[in-house]
């Protein structure tokens, strides 16, 4: 645990709070490694600048200072307001107790995120990842096709694939148990390509791995890391396309572009995701849109630019 350095009143602060995240919000633990990776951090930064940390101390200045050295350090916006939301959570829990009487955080703001549209990876770039790139022959190589065609085909995030035990497939019902944020459950099917995928890949783990984890997918005997995947995923992908940002998110937004290009209902897609509201997946109503946009400019007749002049016409 974090905060080792810190006196004994601000580590029992820091883990009763972790605790509490785990028995009574029943956070998962990646979610709580999170949180409490964000303190590690905050307290860094409070020593750094040659105070020692007392929680109950903390003013909203010493905050506002330490969004402005992330921001200084280029963080994205997403991961200041992520590490924000941690601290906020922790001096909400810290004022409930009776432990402080004025919460630092309830006036601070974090950075606006840009509104971007969700960077996905074409069909046909991914029809030829998985269909026509030569992976080893050998377990390795099998686990890391699955792992690319898992994403594509079921628009899970990085940390519910990693999650997954051989249990949550089910052959008899053709469907994934996936445990999302919260650990909310949901039940995604499986179509036979990808289901036949894995039932060749789960003999062969079984047969080539010792020390065996009830893992999914394992790396030396044991549950692959968030790290490792993330490597499979960018390295595989850059084999198909020059974009950039190539993550297993980028995948999970091509799964959702993919099902709405192809006539997918979208509150369909919404539950296929795990999304808690409909207005998180519109924004791939968006990117369709926009998709179509370049089809039709490149594949109307008429759908360049008006007045387009060719060898003395006007088309």
């Amino acid at each position: 645990m974090f905060g080792c350095e810190n006196s004994t009143d601000e580590y029992m602060l820091e883990n009763d709070f972790l605790h509490y995240l785990k028995a009574e919000r029943n956070y998962s633990d990646l979610t709580i490694e999170s949180y409490k990776e964000s303190l590690s951090e905050f307290s860094k930064f409070i020593e750094k600048e040659g105070n020692k940390v007392d929680w109950t101390a903390i003013q909203s200045g010493d905050i506002r200072e330490w969004i402005v050295n992330l921001m200084d350090k280029r963080s994205a916006a997403t991961t200041v307001n992520t590490r924000l939301s941690a601290l906020r959570s922790f001096y909400r829990f810290l004022y409930l107790r009776g432990k402080i009487n004025y919460n630092p955080t309830a006036t601070i703001t974090g950075p606006k995120k840009k509104k971007t549209l969700p960077k996905f990876v074409r069909e046909s770039q991914m029809d030829k990842l998985l269909d026509q790139i030569n992976f080893p022959d050998n377990y390795q190589g099998q686990r890391d096709h699955l792992i690319l065609q898992t994403f594509y085909s079921t628009g899970i995030r990085l940390a519910e694939l990693v999650g997954l035990n051989v249990n949550d497939v089910d052959f008899s019902a053709h469907t994934l148990k996936v445990t999302g944020k919260r650990n909310k459950q949901r039940i995604i099917p499986l179509g036979p390509e990808i289901e036949h995928e894995l039932r060749n890949y789960i003999n062969r783990r079984a047969t080539e791995n010792k020390n065996i984890d009830n893992a999914l997918f394992l790396n030396n005997g044991k549950r692959i890391s968030r790290l490792q995947v993330t490597k499979i995923v960018k390295n595989n992908l850059s084999l198909v396309t020059t974009a950039e940002h190539l993550s297993p998110h980028i995948l999970r937004h091509s799964f959702a572009t993919a099902m709405l290009n192809n006539g997918a209902e979208i509150e369909a897609v919404k539950e296929l995701l795990g999304h808690a509201s409909l207005g998180t997946t519109q924004i791939y109503t968006h990117t369709t849109f926009e998709e179509l946009k370049k089809i039709y400019t490149q594949a109307h007749p008429r759908g360049g630019k008006t007045g387009q002049q060719t060898d003395g016409k006007i088309k």
